[in-house]
């Protein structure tokens, strides 16, 4: 195993409420009735193109394009005014100090976007942690292998000589399709069986299984 390529929302960091809230405030401000919280949990980690898609699916008539970018900017907004509004879940930034240390490369593949991965990195300090950074701008939205695929290459490695860790389906699905690892999180937006009928070989529980997750040892992270 010599990458990791973690997956953002819902992974690393606790973004569940901002996402709702943003989605909801898109679909208010076009006159149409925002989608139910369970809805938009089970979308997130597409690109945001294809999750109004998705909610807006059995509705012709929505302005899918003008939603979409309605979310961003409430998103962008929101975030700005509450930068505490998206914690890092418990252990994340453990375990990518750890996993660093042991020598291993790591990866960003998300259905977000540029400036949002950029945000991301620059508010927790992690500029220098991922040798390679895969958004919605830079391949098809999950499950397509793309990300994983690009991700590999820059890394340096073998596509198979990397796992994808990820809360949904599309994560799991996408690195199966690629020749990746796939390694779930319960903590996320799909459930462990969910994740399981997926392609996941293994849902953990927290950050302190991923070592053995990957077969590794990883040392206790510099201090």
């Amino acid at each position: 195993m010599k990458l990791v390529i973690f997956d953002v929302d819902g992974t690393l960091v606790d973004s569940q409420h901002a996402i709702v809230a943003a989605m909801a405030e898109a679909y208010v401000a076009h006159g149409l009735t925002a989608p139910e919280r369970e809805a938009v949990r089970a979308i997130v980690g597409l690109s945001v193109a294809e999750a109004v898609a998705e909610l807006s699916a059995e509705a012709a008539d929505h302005p899918q394009a003008a939603i979409g970018e309605a979310f961003k900017l409430n998103f962008m907004r929101n975030r700005a005014q509450n930068p505490d509004s998206m914690p890092l879940y418990p252990g994340a930034l453990e375990i990518i100090e750890a996993l660093s240390a042991r020598g291993l490369l790591l990866g960003l593949a998300t259905g977000n976007s540029r400036r949002g991965v950029a945000h991301f990195v620059e508010r927790h300090g992690l500029e220098d942690r991922f040798v390679t950074r895969q958004t919605a701008e830079d391949a098809p939205s999950k499950p397509h292998p793309a990300m994983v695929l690009q991700a590999a290459a820059e890394a340096g490695v073998d596509p198979q000589e990397a796992a994808m860790v990820g809360d949904t389906t599309f994560d799991m699905a996408m690195a199966r399709a690629a020749g990746a690892r796939a390694i779930g999180v319960s903590w996320g937006y799909h459930t462990p069986d969910r994740l399981l009928a997926a392609g996941a070989e293994i849902v953990i529980a927290s950050f302190d299984a991923l070592p053995a997750a990957l077969g590794i040892t990883a040392p206790e992270p510099a201090r």
